[in-house]
């Protein structure tokens, strides 16, 4: 999957638990994107981070870690 659709795809879901209330959202993008992403995908979107992570939200940058 491109890179860019995954971007898209993890910022979305971020844009969605960020409007949720609660103080857990990246908790949250974490437990959706190990639920619901192949290992393939989340190893993607990590790789990702660890070059350049300034496309992604900062949920989906606090949630790197517990992926």
């Amino acid at each position: 999957m491109p890179h860019d659709k995954l971007i898209r795809m993890a910022n979305q879901i971020a844009g969605f638990f960020a409007t949720q209330p609660g103080q857990n959202q990246a908790e949250r993008v974490a437990a959706h994107l190990n639920d619901f992403w192949g290992p393939e995908m989340r190893a993607e979107l990590k790789a990702h981070a660890a070059e350049d992570d300034s496309d992604l939200a900062p949920l989906v940058r606090d949630a790197i870690p517990l992926i």
